[in-house]
């Protein structure tokens, strides 16, 4: 079942084009990854998904249904969440408001209760710091964060953009698992990073974007293999990563 289907799609800012005619499909139960270089066009692709931003042309379907153009709230009561670039936690706010804030759309406080003591399952330490400003956790608590504040909202797709953004190796492979258990439990990934040996290695298949194109496309497992992908994207990461 394809949970998300994209065809031909358009995003410009200004004259700008960022994204030219992409198609892509999400199958219920994969973890998907898209790496590319930098301005490459990964995360207006996800902003555009979950209604940050408005194509210019093209069709964006979740679930059988046409959400190019819907507000991004209305986006996340039919199950897509965002957990955004850059982490963007309310640095202000506790640990626990942030995880709340992902759930502002639910009713149900026995609900809400259980997600987030599942989000303390799968991220302990939130769990100690539950009480404590966002802005004073480490870079990688401050994704954990994100990335529960996103699972709140109990998503069917969940687009995780840079993950691993500036994070320490050791930190980056307990995100990277902690991911291949979210979806282990259900969830279907999107995933956009710029570490794509270790995203290559979690996922079912792969896109391979550049300059706002869609060049590549494969199992995961192929474009590990292949020569143009190691040759543009793996070199050093997959060294660093054997070493490690």
């Amino acid at each position: 079942m394809t949970i998300l289907s994209i065809r031909n799609l358009c995003v410009s800012y200004g004259a700008i084009q960022a994204i030219r005619d992409v198609s892509l499909d999400v199958r219920k139960g994969e973890i998907v990854t898209l790496i590319g270089a930098n301005g490459a066009g990964k995360t207006t692709l996800l902003r555009t998904i979950s209604g940050l931003l408005k194509p210019a042309r093209g069709e964006i379907s979740f679930l059988d249904r046409q959400i190019a153009g819907i507000a991004p709230h209305r986006i996340v009561m039919m199950g897509l969440s965002h957990s955004p670039e850059g982490r963007q936690v309310f640095a202000n706010l506790t640990v626990r408001e942030n995880l709340l804030l992902g759930a502002y759309q639910q009713t149900d406080r026995q609900q809400i209760a259980a997600r987030m003591e599942r989000v303390f399952e799968l991220f302990p330490v939130l769990d100690k710091r539950r009480h404590q400003p966002s802005g004073t956790l480490s870079g990688g608590e401050q994704q954990m964060l994100a990335i529960g504040r996103a699972l709140m909202a109990k998503p069917s797709l969940l687009l995780l953009d840079e993950p691993s953004l500036g994070l320490a190796p050791i930190i980056v492979r307990k995100i990277f698992q902690i991911i291949r258990q979210i979806n282990e439990e259900g969830v279907t990934i999107l995933l956009v990073e710029q570490n794509a040996h270790m995203a290559l290695q979690i996922a079912d298949r792969g896109y391979v974007l550049q300059t706002g194109q869609i060049i590549l496309q494969d199992s995961a497992s192929n474009l590990l293999n292949s020569p143009q992908v190691k040759a543009a994207y793996l070199g050093s990461e997959a060294s660093e990563e054997s070493e490690g």
